[in-house]
């Protein structure tokens, strides 16, 4: 534990001392997220701080990893780079919604031919759940980045489960990766809590939900059955996954485009409403992501008896909890 530790701290480090930085370029190039009538910042806030995430990430990599390790996850670092490089472009420019998930696709089949992939059919169903994955986790960390301190904190946490997980498991590259993305993102927390000085953007959100999904990917538990396993990094990611789905239904029932239309109506917003604070509503969040990932770290030991009684519950907490936020947002 303590190497992953050591990469962590590296990495707190390196966000929090470039960030700044970050920042400064971004209002000397004029990269700012303006403010509209579906965002809850009233001025103009500096984006990219999704470069200062990237360096410290790679940083604490580079300095403090082991090259024999580096080497088996060039797919990760390629594909990453990829969605951050059309994130960055993205909050320069501008491009589109399909083009965006283009690149990501891309950036999954890179994964996938590098051999990060699904493996619970052997078959085309794996490389089909490997896309939907990866796609999926990627897009649900972007379409979280909606409130301070919301996105970076969710990724600080699930890495922070995840390099515990790994650390049990004696997994040493999933450990290395997720300690690094853990560290990174703690220290940009620093400057993205709420009043956020700088944003992610897409260069870091896209950055975070690629590597996350890759990560949950990697994580292995031999020791235990795959039907099992296979639910640990889904409950770690819980809150995203359920996020993007209240979304997608929400605006389907009402007649929009999920992948264009923005409004809000994410679970972030809702609790928002019913607490009358933001930073509440960030802190809830927070805590529903460590409740999963204490559930996660259970399944490790669980039979499948009760890794199915643990995934019961979570399906009726997640019921539940969209019946009750879709009720809120039909009375508003």
């Amino acid at each position: 534990m303590i190497p992953f530790l050591l990469m962590a701290a590296s990495a707190l480090i390196i966000a929090i001392g470039s960030t700044p930085l970050v920042r400064y370029a971004a209002l000397q190039l004029g990269i700012l997220d303006q403010p509209a009538a579906r965002k809850i910042h009233e001025t103009p806030v500096p984006l990219m701080g999704g470069v200062a995430i990237y360096i410290a990430f790679i940083g604490a990599l580079a300095f403090f990893g082991e090259r024999r390790y580096v080497n088996e996850v060039v797919g990760i670092f390629v594909g990453a780079t990829l969605v951050s490089l059309v994130g960055a472009l993205d909050d320069s420019r501008g491009l589109g919604s399909y083009l965006k998930l283009a690149f990501q696709v891309a950036a999954a089949s890179i994964l996938i031919i590098s051999g990060v992939q699904v493996r619970l059919f052997n078959g085309l169903l794996d490389i089909a759940l490997t896309l939907f994955w990866v796609v999926g986790i990627t897009n649900a960390l972007n379409l979280l980045d909606n409130m301070d301190g919301l996105s970076s904190g969710i990724a600080t946490i699930s890495a922070a489960f995840f390099t515990l997980l790994a650390a049990m498991s004696d997994q040493y590259l999933v450990g290395a990766l997720a300690a690094a993305l853990c560290g990174a993102c703690a220290g940009f927390l620093v400057y993205n809590w709420n009043p956020a000085h700088i944003f992610m953007g897409d260069t870091g959100s896209l950055f975070l939900g690629f590597l996350l999904a890759a990560v949950g990917i990697k994580l292995r538990f031999p020791m235990n059955s795959a039907s099992v396993t296979w639910l640990i990094p889904v409950l770690i990611l819980a809150l995203p996954i359920f996020d993007t789905t209240l979304v997608f239904i929400s605006r389907l029932r009402r007649g929009k485009n999920p992948l264009i239309a923005a409004g809000k109506d994410h679970i972030s917003h809702r609790l928002a409403q019913r607490t009358g604070s933001s930073r509440e509503a960030v802190l809830l969040c927070y805590l529903i992501t460590g409740g999963m990932g204490l559930a996660s770290v259970f399944l490790t030991q669980a039979n499948l008896q009760e890794a199915i009684v643990v995934a019961l519950g979570a399906l009726l907490l997640a019921g539940y909890a969209f019946w009750k936020l879709e009720m809120q947002n039909d009375r508003i």
